[in-house]
């Protein structure tokens, strides 16, 4: 007999996680990402632009669950466990490093309010604020910033750091950063994981450093190419390189065995020449032109 404090499911429910179940199925990637001080216009603009890969699917955590249960994927139901606070899950076809950084392409600045944690050290640069000599200076002189009057401005006299990493933003900080034009936070979608092809991949995973990165490119052709270089094997990049020392290489031979060669004669002759006159200054007998 079934308890009178036991409710219906309602349909629209039913229907909702068996559709969010069906899209995520469809969809080789599916990520779960942070909605915490994202923009409306944030989520408008990416949908606009990309249309329907990736898909953005903004639910209740307890209907993301649901899906995530009765999708096909192998474990995918373990993406649950990312899905805490406000979050949006995100389907698509693309690899999960590039959804990644397209999302950390598309991150803006905005002002920091009181409460806000530094996501990095803030600091402020020294030069003129544009701001009249005023309470402002006390302002600044109770953060930490040296201050002077040049040309009837307020001048900032060198780089502040305001606020360390993991630092919570104080209301006077908050307002001055503000009065400055000063916006250090970053907010857009951030992927807290994401699941592909059976492996559910963690946020940090997922970040990547494109200046790292290009670096380690870098070195890693330069390694490759000073190996194939050094072990005379013939790419299109080597190539040219090759063909220069050996050039130089045969050149070098010919002139130093004396082969009379039409590209080298004059060298031979000329080494010849110089070679004579060493002579002739070690044995001391002068040499007519």
């Amino acid at each position: 007999m079934v308890s009178v404090l036991e409710k219906k499911v309602p349909e629209w429910k039913i229907q909702k996680v068996e559709e969010l179940a069906k899209q995520i199925d469809s969809y080789d990637v599916v990520a779960i990402a942070n909605l915490h001080k994202v923009r409306a216009i944030q989520l408008q603009d990416l949908k606009k632009r990309f249309k329907d890969d990736p898909l953005t699917k903004v639910t209740k955590n307890n209907l993301m669950r649901l899906a995530l249960q009765h999708s096909k994927k192998p474990g995918i139901e373990k993406l649950s466990e990312k899905i805490t606070g406000p979050n949006v899950i995100i389907l698509t076809n693309m690899n999960p490093f590039k959804l990644s950084l397209l999302l950390d392409m598309r991150k803006i600045m905005v002002a920091a309010k009181a409460g806000d944690v530094a996501q990095n050290d803030i600091v402020v640069r020294a030069g003129n604020t544009g701001m009249p000599p005023g309470p402002a200076m006390s302002d600044m002189r109770e953060l930490g910033i040296q201050t002077k009057i040049e040309l009837g401005s307020v001048f900032i006299v060198r780089d502040t750091v305001v606020a360390k990493k993991g630092d919570i933003v104080s209301p006077n900080l908050a307002s001055m950063l503000s009065k400055l034009g000063i916006k250090p936070l970053e907010v857009g979608l951030s992927l807290n994981a994401a699941y592909n092809e059976g492996v559910i991949l963690a946020g940090d995973q997922l970040h990547l450093d494109l200046e790292d990165t290009r670096e380690q490119l870098q070195t890693a052709w330069n390694h490759a190419f000073s190996l194939a270089f050094e072990a005379g094997y013939p790419t299109p990049e080597t190539i040219v390189s090759l063909l220069r020392r050996a050039y130089s290489e045969a050149r070098s031979l010919a002139i130093n065995s004396a082969y009379p060669a039409l590209e080298v004669i004059n060298d031979i002759l000329a080494k010849a020449h110089v070679q004579m006159l060493s002579l002739s200054e070690r044995i001391g007998q002068p040499v007519s032109g």
